[in-house]
Parts: C-alpha cells; sequence; structure tokens
C-alpha cells in the first residue's frame, strides 16, 4: 500500500473526510472532485483508495488536493479499502462516496453532516437518484430506497455507502467486514443500531450515481451482494419461486410505469432483462455455499477489467425486493455503491 498526500495541505484536523473507492474511473471522478470543491462545507479533506486503476484515474487524482491512497487490485474487497480509507482520515465525520457520482447541490456535504448534531446518531445516509441513461428500473430502485423525506432515527439497518457518512470514532470500535462481497454498508449499520446507534436519512443530500453498467455486470452486482446478505442474515432463504414471483411482479409493476409515462416501447427490453438480472443474480447468489476464493473475486470486484462500489441497503427493503419478505416497498435489488 502507498500513500500519496497534498504537501500543501493543513495540517490542523478537518471536520469531514471524504473516501472515495476508486477503479478506472477516469470517467466520472474528475467532476466529483470538482464539485466537491464548490461546498459550502469547506473543513474538508479527500482520501482516494484506489486500487490498480489504468485509465488515467490517478493523473486526474493527483491534479486536487487529495491523499491518494494505492492498493493492489488482489487486497481489494469493498470493506478493506474502506477501512484502508479511514485509517488514512483525519476528520471526525468520514463521508464514503463512489467515484461514479456527483452532488447535485453545494450543500450536499453540510446537509450529510446536519443529522450528527443528535449524539445518538451513528450514520446518515442520503438520497441517491441515477441520470436518464440509467436502466429504467434502477431509476425506480432509486425513488424507493431515497425517498423525499428524512427520517432522523430509521428502524431498518437500510444505507448505502455510495453516499453515507459515519461517526469516525464508531468506526474504530468498528471497522467494516473485509470479508463481504458487498454490502459492508448495511452490516455495519446492523451492528451500530444493535450497540444503541441511530440511523439518519437525510434526504436533502442528494448525489447522482451514474451506472453505465453491462449485463453482465448486472448479474454480477447482484450475485455477489446475494452472497454477502445470506452471511448477514444467515437464515433467510430466496428460491426458485422467490426467482419467478420477483421477476415477474417487478417486471410487470415497471412496464406498467413505463406505459403510463409513454415509454414502454423504448423501455420494455430494458426493464425485462435488467429484473430478470437481478433475480437470477439473486437466486445464483444465494445457491453458492461460501464466500469467495481468488477467482471468483476478480470476477466479482474486477469483471470486463471494471469493477464498481455498489453495496447496499436494510433488511426491510432488500428483502422485498429479492422476495425473502413481502412488503409493499418491492421493487428492489441488493444494491448500494459502494
Amino acid at each position: 500500500m502507498r500513500i500519496m498526500s497534498d504537501p500543501g495541505r493543513s495540517p490542523a484536523v478537518p471536520r469531514c473526510s471524504i473516501v472515495i473507492r476508486c477503479f478506472n474511473e477516469a470517467e466520472h471522478i474528475g467532476r466529483l472532485l470538482e464539485d466537491i470543491g464548490r461546498q459550502t462545507l469547506a473543513d474538508i479533506e479527500i482520501v482516494v483508495v484506489d486500487s490498480g486503476s489504468t485509465d488515467g484515474t490517478v493523473d486526474i487524482v493527483r491534479r486536487y488536493p487529495t491523499r491518494l491512497v494505492s492498493i493492489s487490485p488482489s487486497e481489494f474487497t469493498f470493506g478493506r479499502a474502506l477501512n484502508i480509507g479511514f485509517r488514512a482520515a483525519r476528520g471526525e465525520f468520514v463521508v464514503a462516496a463512489s467515484a461514479h457520482v456527483y452532488p447535485v447541490d453545494d450543500d450536499w456535504l453540510a446537509n450529510l453532516l446536519g443529522p450528527f448534531e443528535d449524539e445518538r446518531v451513528g450514520l446518515v445516509y442520503g438520497k441517491q437518484r441515477g441520470p436518464e441513461s440509467s436502466h429504467y428500473s434502477e431509476l425506480r430502485l432509486f425513488e424507493s430506497w431515497f425517498p423525499e423525506e428524512s427520517n432522523a432515527d430509521q428502524d431498518h439497518p437500510f444505507c448505502n455507502n455510495a453516499n453515507a457518512a459515519v461517526r469516525r470514532a464508531l468506526w474504530l470500535d468498528q471497522p467494516y467486514d473485509e470479508s463481504l462481497t458487498g454490502l459492508e454498508d448495511l452490516d455495519w449499520a446492523k451492528k451500530a443500531m444493535a450497540r444503541g446507534h441511530r440511523i439518519a436519512y437525510a434526504a436533502d443530500a442528494t448525489i447522482i450515481h451514474v451506472h453505465d453498467e453491462t449485463s453482465a455486470q448486472v448479474l454480477n452486482r447482484y450475485r455477489r451482494e446475494a452472497i454477502a446478505l445470506k452471511h448477514i442474515y444467515p437464515s433467510e432463504r430466496f428460491s426458485f419461486w422467490n426467482f419467478l414471483h420477483l421477476f415477474a411482479s417487478n417486471a410487470l409493476s415497471d412496464l406498467g410505469h413505463a406505459r403510463h409515462e409513454g415509454v414502454l416501447i423504448r423501455r420494455f427490453w430494458d426493464i425485462v432483462s435488467f429484473r430478470f438480472l437481478q433475480f437470477w443474480g439473486t437466486y445464483k447468489g444465494y445457491r453458492q455455499s461460501s464466500l469467495t476464493n481468488a477467482e471468483m473475486r476478480q470476477r466479482f470486484y474486477y469483471p470486463s477489467g471494471r469493477a464498481r462500489d455498489r453495496s447496499d441497503h436494510g433488511r426491510k427493503k432488500l428483502k422485498s425486493e429479492n422476495g425473502v419478505t413481502s412488503e409493499n416497498r418491492s421493487a428492489g435489488s441488493l444494491t448500494k455503491d459502494s
């Protein structure tokens, strides 16, 4: 592991550190770093954990006042990259941000940290929306997972490390689980709640989350997150019937909404294919008997030479969306990216 610092950075301890995990994110990370520089909250530092980018990502990062931590691809898991970044961070609060997100306004960070005024709050996560180029079903998932109203004390551990903040002091006592293939955020929040800390949702801390995944990457994401979810909740099951039921019900629901919006013909195949991959990946993940070996990690974290840090998400929402329980708020998946 190699750490490179901006020599002009103040030695004073910042209020907030932002940890960004990345691998081949040259297309997006520059916009995120530019937008961080425009935030009304100025007392911040940026830590970037790069796991072997080859597309110019590192060169872009070096143009900004950041602290760059380089790790090898073989070291990477979602939890391990976060733990490395958090160890390098110095802020009282640490924000986890995906490298392929960008805030919608200059108050994103201030709004994300606002709920920490309540000392009982251990984690805050913000709202996510997708660009118009997103899969139609994923746009619906964002609306389901991230509502318009904030919640200062939610009763489930759903959260998402693409846009979240924690008290660093709590992380010191409870680092992220480095063995999980995803959902390290959900696992951390579940444990924090068990220790009496609150999870807050800040609807006014909004980012755009860009998921330009191929079909293989969508399948891969839901498969690895199902493996993680099974580890977090060992008693849960996902049967072939769950796959059939949730694929059909969610696809039909999306098709109905697309018809109402006048985009059914244009979005038809996108909806059907995404929902199939979502729940087939979940089914395959639940059928896997263990966590991963080195070959499997390579497939999960670097499919086709790319990695995505999606992780995401509370038991109630996840289970309804993946068929473990049935709730009105279905329409989801096992993602999180981180």
